[in-house]
């Protein structure tokens, strides 16, 4: 009995071995999936520019406008950032910060790049961290990036001096990161955000994506994932918290969702409007889907975001 006993403790203790490095093992896999630089099978590249775009107008223009190249240091590390900056057509001292999505680069904000420099503003397009031309290993989902903005808001004001009235617009992981920094100490010159389709927190996004296209439980793989990510890039899913952010927030924010987005859950947009503390608008837009609002309806959008940068940057 003594020895069967011995076995069994033996079998035991070999399966607990096998099922913790197995855990070790996904969450690895998922912290490359979700956080480490890098190509993601799962997000679309970027698609040659075809005249049936509703946005080819403003997306040509950006392609081929000419840019003033600038760089910035990331906040707390110690690699370079770059971004593209695009003067308006009459000289002014308004201008707009776009951030991109998760998996993405400036290059991909050309459309809404064109839609801002159309309305008079100039326009400051950078790389976030670990993507595109910028240096970094590590995404944060707004965490870290909602720093580096502060920063290239402070480079903003200090080439084109302290009259300069500033608004952050941001798509997606762009959107929670502009929620992210609206809870941040910012410049006086900062006037008004625009998040477009960004989510609650990192926790509550990567845990409906991973229900969505893995068909995984929360538990265990988020929270251990997310433990990764603490040791390897220093933050948690759950830092990325854009509802305790805006609760911080007492500057304008427009928020604007498609009513047919599943990849962030439309009802996401609900949960930040309502803990807003500043002034707010919120804009759904029937049957668009993630990060398709403008191509979506690109003549209410532009409709709706003049008026409300008008309310806030003036004419």
């Amino acid at each position: 009995m003594k020895k069967q006993h011995k076995w069994w403790l033996w079998g035991l203790g070999t399966l607990v071995v096998i099922i913790i490095v197995a855990l070790i093992g996904a969450s690895l896999y998922f912290y490359n999936l979700t956080v480490a630089r890098g190509k993601k099978s799962f997000i679309g590249g970027p698609t040659a520019l075809k005249t049936s775009d509703p946005l080819y107008t403003q997306k040509h223009w950006f392609e081929t406008a000419h840019k003033y190249r600038w760089t910035e240091t990331a906040a707390g590390a110690n690699f370079k950032l770059v971004a593209d900056y695009v003067p308006a057509a009459k000289a002014t001292k308004k201008t707009v910060v776009l951030v991109h999505g998760f998996a993405s680069s400036k290059e991909q904000m050309g459309g809404y790049a064109g839609l801002f420099h159309q309305l008079g503003y100039n326009v400051l397009v950078p790389d976030d961290r670990a993507q595109g031309q910028s240096g970094g290993q590590a995404m944060s989902y707004g965490y870290f990036e909602a720093r580096d903005y502060r920063k290239w808001i402070n480079q903003v004001i200090a080439k084109q001096g302290s009259q300069s009235q500033i608004a952050l617009f941001g798509v997606s992981m762009g959107g929670a990161t502009t929620m992210i920094a609206s809870g941040l100490k910012m410049p006086s010159q900062v006037k008004a955000y625009i998040e477009d389709c960004g989510y609650t927190t990192a926790d509550a996004e990567i845990g409906y994506q991973a229900k969505q296209m893995y068909h995984l439980p929360y538990w265990p793989m988020v929270p251990l994932t997310s433990a990764v990510t603490k040791l390897k890039a220093g933050f948690t899913f759950k830092d990325a918290d854009a509802v305790r952010a805006v609760k911080r927030n007492h500057r304008p924010m427009l928020f604007i969702h498609g009513g047919a987005d599943t990849f962030v859950p439309t009802k996401m947009v609900y949960q930040v409007y309502r803990a807003d503390a500043g002034p707010k608008e919120l804009m759904v837009v029937p049957g668009a889907k993630h990060a398709a609002s403008y191509s979506h309806s690109p003549q209410r959008y532009q409709r709706k975001v003049q008026h409300f940068l008008r309310q806030y940057l003036g004419e």
